[in-house]
């Protein structure tokens, strides 16, 4: 009974929670900190069973389950996870155990509001991982846009009104084309189910036309060149809290969206189109790469960081039709390409959490006002450091992992795409390390830097565990490969049939 129902127990416990955490009040901060830990760390917990119990060697959809919802139009409660879900799964949860310690003495307007959009927020992403009904997937997809609009809006910066409207309309806007696209195919097929969606016959014009439906909402969402420009301002604006859960975790969904809809239910559009794909993605991991390079706040240099490194995701997915055409290993590229979502969750969440703690010491995340940060925070130095190194890509680390496999996939199918994708190695290390170099290291230059006050315990916590993890997966992959690999060549089987009619 537990095992079926465990994953509506990680979608609404955290949604459930957080309306209880809202009654609760502002006069009750303390017991709200705590109440949300409590739901946060259970709902953690209680994800592990996923990965412990989870069956590496079947493709099938694990943990099911299936309610008709609304019987009239055929939309089902059904959700389930694979090898490929499953993953980002957990890594929701774990982000959102330390996103909320990291708030813990720095949120302290609206807290219980603040709690509550976290939890919220959490629910409905793992409901976009687990949803095999398309409507159902939609709805989640749509729904967590609230949360984050709420907490940009109330808890971000000076000019939080224009990112959060941008942020809004962006997303919104390419969402809606995707719920056209999917209405189309309830029509075409009679079904919201994703599996029989990926074996409905359609002809070449119509597979395009919905993967471009579909690529307006993923492509906003990841996001990818051109229509990125959101994400700046969204993460300048946002909260700590907030940077991290959309870099760590709601850029994934797009990537996540391509993998799930677009390539089975689209694979003669995406195999027709895979050049315009890796073209964009190309440009975000070089363009944006030096887009990096010049800026002077903390916080938007890791937002363009986080492009530059999505653009190996997108790289990854769409490389499966070169290599397909070569007889070239597909599965590396598309494995690649998940495990650089999962190795991004922890690396850009670190990153977000460094600018953080510096943020709540000196209220700037201007590099020109810091400068010899190891003399008085050695720990917070050592740890930013490494995290820093660990966003160029060092081996070792799980920044180099997915990034690599996706390079090496990629020399099978073009050298000049292969070369071009490892331009990242030198920009990354440009972008990270020349950060690093102004504020870390060198002479103390201001009193404020003086009197800086190095990581406090629970600060340490954070950043350690999010440490290991990218050590460990940097040093050993294969757990994460093994897990996912069925599922894999599941969908490039899928993408592999042409369903032109």
């Amino acid at each position: 009974m537990f095992e079926q129902s465990l994953l509506s127990l990680l979608i609404w416990l955290p949604i459930i929670g957080g309306l209880l955490v809202l009654a609760l009040g502002q006069q009750r901060a303390g017991m709200v900190k705590l109440l949300t830990f409590a739901l946060a760390m259970a709902t953690f917990l209680l994800s592990l069973p996923l990965w412990i119990q989870f069956d590496g060697s079947s493709a099938s959809m694990q943990f099911v389950e299936n309610l008709v919802w609304i019987g009239a139009l055929d939309i089902h409660y059904h959700i389930g996870v694979n090898g490929i879900s499953m993953p980002l799964v957990i890594l929701t949860t774990l982000i959102t155990v330390l996103i909320i310690l990291s708030a813990w003495r720095v949120i302290d307007k609206h807290v219980h509001q603040y709690m509550a959009a976290m939890l919220i927020l959490e629910g409905l992403l793992i409901g976009v991982f687990v949803a095999h009904d398309a409507l159902l997937f939609y709805l989640f997809f749509e729904a967590m846009l609230i949360p984050m609009f709420i907490i940009i809006g109330v808890w971000g910066g000076p000019n939080r009104v224009y990112a959060t409207i941008k942020f809004f309309l962006y997303t919104f806007l390419g969402s809606v084309l995707m719920l056209i696209g999917l209405i189309y195919l309830y029509m075409k097929g009679g079904t919201w189910n994703l599996t029989e969606l990926a074996a409905l016959p359609l002809s070449l014009q119509e597979q395009t036309w919905l993967f471009f439906a579909f690529l307006a909402a993923f492509a906003v969402k990841i996001p990818m060149f051109p229509v990125h420009t959101w994400l700046p301002d969204a993460h300048v604006e946002a909260p700590t809290g907030g940077s991290v859960i959309l870099a760590a975790i709601m850029l994934k969904v797009g990537g996540y969206g391509f993998i799930r809809l677009s390539l089975p239910i689209l694979p003669d559009a995406s195999l027709e189109y895979a050049w315009l794909l890796i073209t964009l993605s190309l440009i975000a991991i070089i363009y944006i790469g030096l887009v990096a390079i010049v800026q002077k706040d903390m916080k938007k240099l890791i937002a363009y960081s986080s492009i530059s490194h999505m653009g190996f995701v997108t790289l990854g997915i769409f490389l499966v039709f070169l290599l397909m055409k070569v007889d070239g290993n597909s599965e590396m590229a598309l494995t690649g390409a998940v495990v650089q979502m999962i190795s991004h969750g922890f690396i850009s969440a670190a990153m977000f959490l460094c600018v953080g703690v510096l943020y709540d010491r000196l209220h700037t995340r201007m590099i020109r006002d810091y400068g010899g940060v190891l003399s008085t925070m050695p720990w917070f130095g050592g740890f930013f450091v490494f995290f820093a190194m660990a966003n160029s890509g060092l081996p070792g680390t799980s920044g180099f992992v997915g990034e690599f496999m996706v390079i090496l996939a990629s020399f099978k199918a073009n050298f000049w795409i292969a070369f071009s994708a490892a331009l990242t190695l030198i920009l990354g290390a440009s972008y990270s390390l020349w950060m690093v170099k102004r504020v870390v290291f060198g002479p103390i230059t201001n009193e404020a830097v003086e009197s800086l006050q190095d990581v406090s315990s629970r600060e340490f916590f954070i950043l350690a565990v999010l440490a290991i993890l990218v050590l460990v997966l940097g040093v050993w992959p294969e757990p994460l490969v093994d897990v996912m690999r069925v599922s894999v060549q599941q969908v490039i089987e899928h993408v592999s049939v042409s369903k032109v009619i």
